[in-house]
């Protein structure tokens, strides 16, 4: 991970074509018959993409990069640089192991390479779709985030990441 003064690189595609720490978990692990694919591209990205079936009370699909344990305190934005397919995705982050649920933060593509600012402050717990009454996500670590789409509806998709910043 880059760190300079006031921003820590989390993962950047345009430096590495790496992808081992990333994991595509489909709803499968519930029964469901979505499928996602997680590959770096000859564009120095990697294109997150597959379709997402209702069938079986399917209905999501995921990447995770584990980062191991990363120091966040003192950042509060997390900038992701991507380009998506005008859906809506999640992006999620684990504060610890031991957790069992994710801190989450839904946003909307536009179909262009855009800057996504994430406050880590608006970031609430959530499991399973459902609110946690947990205060939301303290931005003191992670070790792990993730990429989700799960919009209640049968759809294909493509999410291009490029890299993601803490500031």
């Amino acid at each position: 991970m880059a760190t300079t003064l006031n921003s820590k690189v989390l993962f950047d595609f345009t430096k590495t074509m790496d992808t081992g720490n990333w994991v595509v978990v489909n709803d499968g692990v519930m029964g469901g018959l979505s499928k996602g694919n997680f590959m770096h591209s000859e564009n120095n990205t990697a294109v997150f993409s597959g379709t997402v079936s209702l069938e079986n009370s399917g209905g999501f699909s995921s990447v995770r990069f584990n980062s191991g344990h990363i120091d966040a305190e003192g950042f509060s934005i997390l900038e992701l640089f991507l380009k998506g397919d005008g859906k809506n995705y999640q992006i999620r982050i684990r504060e610890k192991n031991s957790d069992y649920f994710s801190y989450i933060y839904t946003f909307q593509t536009s179909g262009e390479w855009e800057t996504i600012k994430v406050s880590l402050a608006e970031m609430y717990p959530s499991f399973r779709g459902r609110t946690l009454n947990f205060p939301n996500y303290s931005g003191k670590s992670m070790v792990e985030l993730s990429f989700l789409i799960g919009n209640k509806k049968a759809e294909s998709f493509r999410l291009e990441l490029q890299k993601a910043v803490l500031k």
